[in-house]
This record gives C-alpha cells, sequence and structure tokens, in this order.
C-alpha cells in the first residue's frame, strides 16, 4: 500500500529522473558493444573517445547506441537543477548546478571537436578535444563534486549525496591516476574509470530526484 501511494504522490519532473538511469545504460551500451565494429580495437589498451573518432569504423554504431545518452543527461540535470531550488543547502546547489554546467560544456564540446583519429592526430579539433574541452570538464567535475561533498558532509541529512559524490570523485582520481601510472596496454581501464564516474553520478542523481531528494532523516 505505501509502495502504491509513493508511486502516486510522484509527479512528471520525478519520473524524469530515470532518464539519467537511461544515460547511463545508453552510454554502457555504446562502450559495450561499439568494438563488434571496430576490427582490432583493443579496450584494455585504448580511449574510450577512440570509438567516436570522426574516421573511426564503429562511429555510426556509437553514435546509434548512444543517442539517447546526451540528450537524456541533459534534460535529467536541468530537471534536477528546477526541483532542488530552494531545496537542499547552498553547497550541495551550487555543487548540482556546477556539475550540470560541466556535463552542458561536455555534450556540447565534444561534439564541436570530436577526434579526427584515434588517439591524437594533432589536428586543431584534436587539440581543442585533449587540451581544452577535457581539461575544463575534468576540473569542473572535480570542483562540483568536491562543493556537493562539502555540503553533503555539513548536514547528516544530505549524506548520502555526499557518499555518492565522493564514490564518484574516487573514480576519477582512479582513473586519472592510474591512466598515468598502469603500462600503456593497460590504459583502456584505467581511463573507463573515469569516464563512467561523471554518467554514474548522473544516474545517481537521476535516481534521488525520481525519489524526491527525500532527507536522510526521512527515508525509510
Amino acid at each position: 500500500m505505501n509502495t502504491i501511494s509513493r508511486s502516486a504522490n510522484r509527479t512528471l519532473i520525478n519520473w524524469i529522473g530515470l532518464l539519467g538511469v537511461i544515460a547511463l545504460i545508453s552510454y554502457a551500451a555504446a562502450v559495450i558493444f561499439s568494438p563488434l565494429d571496430y576490427p582490432g580495437y583493443n579496450w584494455m589498451k585504448q580511449a574510450v573517445s577512440d570509438l567516436s573518432a570522426e574516421n573511426a569504423p564503429s562511429k555510426m554504431l556509437w553514435k546509434q547506441l548512444a543517442a539517447l545518452y546526451d540528450k537524456c543527461t541533459l534534460v535529467c540535470l536541468m530537471a534536477v537543477c528546477v526541483f532542488i531550488k530552494g531545496k537542499l543547502n547552498k553547497p550541495l546547489r551550487a555543487g548540482i548546478y556546477l556539475f550540470t554546467v560541466m556535463s552542458w560544456i561536455s555534450g556540447i564540446g565534444y561534439a564541436m571537436f570530436p577526434l579526427s583519429d584515434s588517439g591524437n592526430a594533432g589536428s586543431f579539433q584534436d587539440t581543442m578535444h585533449v587540451y581544452v574541452v577535457t581539461p575544463l570538464v575534468v576540473m569542473l567535475s572535480i570542483a562540483s563534486l568536491v562543493v556537493v561533498m562539502v555540503g553533503g558532509f555539513r548536514d547528516r541529512r544530505w549524506r548520502y549525496l555526499a557518499i555518492g559524490a565522493a564514490v564518484a570523485l574516487a573514480m576519477m582520481f582512479a582513473g586519472a591516476i592510474g591512466s598515468a601510472a598502469v603500462p600503456k596496454a593497460y590504459f583502456g581501464i584505467a581511463e573507463r574509470f573515469s569516464v563512467f564516474a561523471a554518467v554514474g553520478f548522473t544516474a545517481f542523481l537521476g535516481l534521488c530526484l525520481f525519489r524526491g531528494f527525500k532527507p536522510h532523516s526521512a527515508e525509510e
């Protein structure tokens, strides 16, 4: 009976939160299945972005499988931003807003400047992809997650948000450190920790929206 009541109380904006989960599924499907159209692709060694490079044989399959990823991510996060207005505390709201800005920059930046070739061929769009868009996305991701952690750990009611941000941040650092520390033959494994961190945190925020961002003391 309680389950039926909770479901009935959800509004459209709460259901929009599930788009974050759909975005994660779409992205994961692209990462897992796009190599089927890329002969010789070594997922343990190569970056995920190689699959969507301009001349990658897997580009079309990537676009098909990841078609829901960018759209669902941005719609979900914008719904989260609308829902939390006047709720949570200032650091939490600021962190989530900043994370949303990062997602917009990521979606637009990588679409405008995809890799021209697997790796870095040195073209203008490769330079923008590797040295402008990626550092900006990484810095905003780290900053936003740290701010969410500050707000969440400050108020125990929202500690679960801080824990979610901490897990995502740990994955980002594991990916960044691992990519530099492991042999090149295993670069792809370490890099995947980083790329799934932001996608996973978006899904997490989407589920929080679906549940109405309940404070911890109100959770059953």
